[in-house]
């Protein structure tokens, strides 16, 4: 079922998203050379629990888990595009990092991604990240009333396409509200004027994940979370929290 949001709601969803932004940011900074996913996770859950926040994502098992998340970021490292679990790995130099980070606040969600380089910038990472971005950028200006689901995933599949990069068959972003995941599915990639209808109070995540390699075939690790490319490609995944208003899109997730 698809919630509308009343603006006050939406003004408490964009605490919630003011607080993710905080995590991210201090993630980002804390990231260098030598840091390992964990000690950045321990980051992110400092900032939340400052805030008076909880972590979404630690916990949390959809059907295709083997087992709960055990962290409140996702830290995907240069292969990996989505859903990896921080652990010991140490960041190096040149690594292509995403962060994926929610919290709940009061009640209502908030999530967003960034994806950044530790060190030195390959310039096929920093092309990678920039189109991210702008796919991102196209789908949050097709989220305007009157327009339909299908025009935000044709903007962002649109941009990614032209820079001939991939995306992942079957993921995208979604409908979020009291929960990090609700109704409606948005691709990544489709058909514009089709799906369903942007309207006031309807708050969306949308998240383009882009893969060096053409194809965006990928594999699930063996620890059941971590989706990476059968390539070896380099990902890349940015994502906001973002709601359809009369005057426009309201992005929740800024700092």
């Amino acid at each position: 079922m698809v919630e509308i949001k009343s603006d006050a709601a939406l003004d408490a969803m964009r605490e919630a998203g003011r607080v993710v932004a905080d995590a991210l940011a201090a993630v980002q900074d804390a990231a260098a050379v030598g840091v390992s996913l964990l000690e950045l996770d321990e980051v992110a859950h400092g900032v939340l629990r400052a805030a008076g926040a909880t972590s979404p994502f630690l916990g949390y098992r959809p059907s295709f888990a083997p087992v709960p998340f055990p962290a409140v970021i996702c830290a995907s490292v240069n292969d990996a595009v989505v859903h990896g679990i921080p652990g010991g790995y140490r960041l190096r130099d040149g690594d292509l990092v995403s962060i994926d980070c929610g919290a709940l606040l009061d009640g209502w969600a908030g999530d967003s991604a960034v994806s950044f380089t530790v060190g030195a910038a390959r310039p096929e990472d920093a092309a990678l990240i920039d189109t991210t971005r702008r796919a991102l950028e196209a789908g949050i200006a097709a989220a305007v009333v009157g327009n339909r689901i299908g025009d935000i995933a044709h903007a962002i599949g649109k941009v990614a396409r032209a820079g001939r990069y991939g995306l992942l068959e079957g993921f995208g972003g979604h409908g979020i509200g009291r929960s990090m995941h609700e109704d409606p599915h948005v691709p990544n990639e489709g058909r514009p004027g089709r799906g369903y209808p942007l309207r006031p109070g309807l708050v969306l995540a949308l998240e383009p994940m882009l893969t060096a390699g053409g194809r965006g075939d990928y594999r699930t690790d063996p620890d059941g979370w971590t989706l990476r490319t059968t390539d070896g490609s380099r990902a890349a995944h940015i994502e906001h929290t973002v709601a359809i208003t009369e005057d426009g899109p309201r992005v929740l997730t800024l700092r």
